[in-house]
């Protein structure tokens, strides 16, 4: 044995050193490996966020205005150049045949030609932001918008291009914005969720709960759903008979119960977050009644936010609920313009006019109304507004003669307004038809970074270690679109 161990290697080391420490090396990695897959490291962090509470406000990576954001979620795809993007080229190949590189035609659809938009463009505000006449009403805060009109993302299929602009990629089980923000943020008032999802009452868009999901953190970062029809929370109410003191005596047992079980199962976040949502129910009961009952609002605001108009009633409503959400701290709040499928939605694959003309005419007055309101209750310089949808449309027909257009994912619009905003630009363009991002081309991950920076959160260092990775909203890409910042 001495003479092994008087023959070192060149680093100094035995051979049985060397190979003992290289051995353990590997088997490190390997231990490394089954203790991420068993949430070990996560469990770390997850046992500080419970001691002090997942949903406990944090503070910011550094100063900035915003505080809340309302992502405004035109589920189909809103075509850009019948919106924010005008192209009078369009009128002059109107009805030729597109002989561009990029592909046309998403499952096998007809390809017909290139067409104009029949809607009038014109100039509006100080800045002279164009804007089509779908947008009457958004169009008289036009110096209030900043109009990317050069986004792109990398899926022409809805329901994964919903899931990338909501959780920053395009496959299940990654965790929204809206989770990411209540995990980086936290929240400003206990008795409500820190993240409000409001659908169509058309139905959801598809993917369902993955656009809204926590993924792999905690399940209390996921996103709340308040009912489009009806009562926004069902069971608000306390069961007649059931006295106050009876439910807060029922509840603190269960509370122990609870924890003794957890503590038994420090790694399991469904369980935290269900025992969390027992006390935020109980909590809910007064507050949530209280900001879903829109009775108390005048008839001068439910006249502004078009609630006694059947074609905005319903939009109207989720963004009045979404002023009263935002002067209770919440977070971050998500409405879905489009629910179902096809003309349910923003996708005119058939008629593209008739279906923006209804789609624009149920959003665009309570869009403008939520607007002058948060400017009326000072809530306008700590709310970030988004709009969108999950990509654009073609602008060719979807077939001869047919007003309709197909996915394009190679160009769109989307806006932002308010808190940290510089208003009143458009940013990047496509190319001379629309179709393609050519001049500053902005990314779904640039998107994110940029509303994380308006939220004072810097996009690389916002992570959640899974899978031995500290993964990221925008994982390996996104740049902050400094054109946007005020």
């Amino acid at each position: 044995m001495s003479r092994y161990i008087d023959n070192p290697t060149p680093c100094g080391r035995s051979r049985r050193e060397f190979l003992w420490q290289v051995g353990g090396g590997f088997a490190g990695l390997a231990l490394v490996d089954l203790l991420s897959r068993d949430g070990f490291f996560a469990s770390k962090a997850e046992a500080a966020e419970l001691k002090a509470g997942l949903l406990a406000a944090k503070p910011s990576h550094f100063p900035a205005k915003a505080k809340h954001v309302v992502f405004l979620f035109m589920n189909g795809g809103p075509s850009q150049v019948d919106t924010f993007d005008p192209k009078p080229e369009l009128t002059k190949y109107h009805g030729k045949s597109y002989q561009g590189p990029l592909t046309v035609g998403s499952n096998g659809r007809p390809v017909g030609y290139l067409m104009q938009s029949p809607f009038e463009f014109s100039k509006h505000g100080q800045s002279g932001l164009e804007i089509s006449n779908l947008f009457p009403d958004t169009a008289k805060f036009a110096d209030d918008l900043c109009v990317i009109r050069s986004m792109y993302t990398d899926t022409a299929a809805h329901a994964s291009g919903c899931l990338q602009m909501n959780t920053g990629n395009v496959v299940l089980g990654k965790p929204c914005m809206g989770s990411w923000l209540s995990y980086g943020l936290g929240t400003q008032n206990e008795s409500l969720p820190g993240f409000v999802v409001m659908t169509d009452p058309r139905g959801g868009p598809i993917g369902s709960a993955s656009n809204w999901t926590a993924g792999y953190m905690p399940a209390a970062y996921q996103g709340t759903l308040f009912r489009g029809t009806g009562e926004p929370l069902l069971d608000l109410a306390t069961p007649a008979g059931v006295t106050p003191q009876a439910q807060r005596k029922s509840l603190d047992l269960l509370a122990q119960l609870n924890q003794e079980h957890l503590a038994a199962r420090p790694n399991e976040s469904e369980l935290a977050a269900r025992i969390h949502s027992y006390e935020l129910a109980y909590r809910m009961q007064t507050t949530a009644a209280d900001v879903v009952d829109l009775n108390r609002e005048s008839e001068a605001t439910r006249e502004m936010y078009g609630l006694n108009n059947k074609l905005t009633a319903d939009f109207g409503r989720k963004c009045l609920i979404t002023r009263r959400l935002l002067e209770q701290g919440v977070r971050f709040i998500q409405l879905y313009s489009g629910g179902g499928h096809i003309e349910d939605t923003w996708d005119g694959h058939n008629d593209c006019i008739t279906n923006h003309k209804l789609h624009a005419g149920e959003t665009d007055q309570p869009i403008a109304a939520l607007i002058a309101d948060l400017k009326r209750t000072g809530l306008w310089e700590e709310t970030l507004l988004v709009w969108g949808g999950e990509f654009g449309r073609t602008p060719t027909s979807e077939g001869v003669n047919k007003p309709g257009r197909d996915h394009d994912w190679y160009g769109f619009s989307m806006w932002l307004a308010g808190a940290g905003v510089k208003g009143g630009q458009a940013i990047g363009s496509t190319d001379e038809i629309g179709f393609k991002a050519v001049d500053d081309p902005c990314h779904v991950s640039d998107l994110h970074a940029t509303i994380l920076h308006l939220m004072g959160l810097d996009h690389t260092k916002l992570t959640y270690f899974y899978q031995g990775m500290n993964q990221r909203l925008t994982g390996v890409r996104g740049n902050v679109v400094r054109q946007v910042l005020a």
